[in-house]
Formats: C-alpha cells, sequence, structure tokens
C-alpha cells in the first residue's frame, strides 16, 4: 500500500480527491488530511507517508513553505494545482509530476502508477525554488529547466542551451559554458517541453536554441553554425519552415 496524506485548503478538493482515489487507486491508503502548512507539517510529522498530494497556495503559505520545513524530504509529491496553462510549463521545466483541478480520475491514476519510478524525494525543494522562480517571470529565456541525470538534477538557464542532441532514450544538453550534461529523456520529450518561440527541431535528433545561431548556411538542406562553432545540418524536408521561422 501506498501511505499518503492529501493537503489543500479547500475541503471540498479533498474530499474529490479521497473519493477518486478510493474508486480508482485502491493500492493507496489515505493516512492523514491537512487543510494547510502547519496542519500538514504535523501530519506528515506524525504519519511518515510515502506520497502527498500537495496544493501549490494557500491560505497559511505555499508548498515551498511546507517543503522547506521538512527537510530533508522522504516521500514523493504531486501537486494538484488549479494554475493556468502558462504555469503548466513552469511545471513541466521543474520535472515535477502534478494534476489539474479538477482532477481527472485517468489522471490521477497514471500519477500514482508513476511513482514507483520516481526517485523518492529527491531535491524537491530545489525544483520547488525553480518553479516559483519561473512562475514569476515574464521572460521565457530566462526561466531555468531541471535536468534528470543519472546521479540527479541540474538547474540550468533555458538560455543557456545552446543545442540538445538525442541519442535514443537520453539526450545530450550543450551549454554556453562548453560543459555538456547528458540527460536521462529522450530528445522528443524536450520538443514537446521546450518553447517553440526559443527551440526548433532541425534534425531528427537535434535541437537548436534559435537565440544562439551565429549563421545560416546555405546548401541542400542548408545548416546553420551555432555560438559554440558547431555546425548543425538542417533536414531537408524542415528547410522551408526553419527559414520562415528565421524570418520572423
Amino acid at each position: 500500500m501506498i501511505r499518503t496524506v492529501l493537503i489543500d485548503d479547500e475541503i471540498d478538493s479533498i474530499r474529490v480527491l479521497q473519493k477518486l482515489l478510493e474508486t480508482v487507486c485502491p493500492e493507496v491508503e489515505i493516512v492523514g488530511l491537512a487543510d494547510g502548512v502547519e496542519n500538514g507539517f504535523k501530519v506528515i510529522r506524525e504519519t511518515d507517508p510515502d506520497l502527498v498530494l500537495l496544493d501549490i497556495e494557500m491560505a497559511q503559505g505555499n508548498a515551498f513553505d511546507l517543503l522547506n520545513r521538512l527537510q530533508p524530504v522522504e516521500f514523493k509529491v504531486i501537486f494538484v494545482t488549479a494554475f493556468d496553462n502558462y504555469a503548466i510549463r513552469a511545471f513541466k521545466y521543474s520535472a515535477m509530476d502534478y494534476l489539474l483541478k479538477p482532477v481527472d480520475a485517468e489522471e490521477l491514476r497514471d500519477a500514482i502508477a508513476r511513482m514507483p519510478a520516481r526517485q523518492k524525494g529527491g531535491d524537491l525543494v530545489g525544483q520547488m525554488r525553480m518553479l516559483m522562480e519561473n512562475m514569476g517571470m515574464i521572460n521565457l529565456a530566462q526561466q531555468k529547466i531541471a535536468i534528470p541525470t543519472i546521479t540527479g538534477l541540474m538547474f540550468v538557464p533555458m538560455n543557456d542551451v545552446i543545442r540538445l542532441k538525442g541519442n535514443g532514450s537520453y539526450t545530450t544538453l550543450c551549454l554556453a559554458s562548453g560543459e555538456e550534461i547528458v540527460a536521462t529523456r529522450s530528445i522528443k520529450d524536450y520538443e514537446d517541453m521546450l518553447p517553440e518561440t526559443i527551440f526548433y527541431r532541425i534534425h531528427n535528433s537535434q535541437i537548436i536554441n534559435l537565440n544562439r545561431i551565429q549563421t545560416y548556411n546555405k546548401g541542400r538542406g542548408g545548416s546553420v553554425t551555432m555560438e559554440d562553432g558547431s555546425v548543425v545540418e538542417v533536414a531537408t524536408r524542415r528547410r522551408e519552415d526553419f527559414l520562415r521561422r528565421l524570418m520572423k
């Protein structure tokens, strides 16, 4: 059984979530309920849960306040939020599990099913801090992304990423500093996650940062020279669309 605590300052939201869990997630045992940061802190300390379903903004504070007090975090977290689509991208950058209110039964079941594959606890406070920073930034290029590696998470400003090279279920991120980070996510994952106003999948195995292009070189499909000196070919079938993007 997955020992679970629910924390939300809206009692109706807790009741709905509790009913859904009882209906579609029989492997979940609800061991505690709380309506805010203070009660949540006490319930987690008393019950030592495996999982916490946690609202972001509450009357007594936010999820960051709670997680910061609970260091080190020894449980997994799924955030339950009513934030709009703009904020959801910030969740993706932070590599955190989340559910949108009103919670969908199938999405809830899928989120619970993913839990065993996730690292326990991890750097949740670091991820949460990055989430709060990103949500306060209007300029996407200034936001950070969490990069999962075989040893943990690295937090990198988005515009520091010059290009990404895919290799099966792994992706190498090439940074402006010259450093390369191997992420345990596919290039398709990054294509779906990264903003298309900044990043472009120029080739089957390459995504480039449009802000970091130095020159476009003519040819059959053409190629681009990036600020780090690398030359990346443009897939022939993508050439017209890519040139349109450059002209915007």
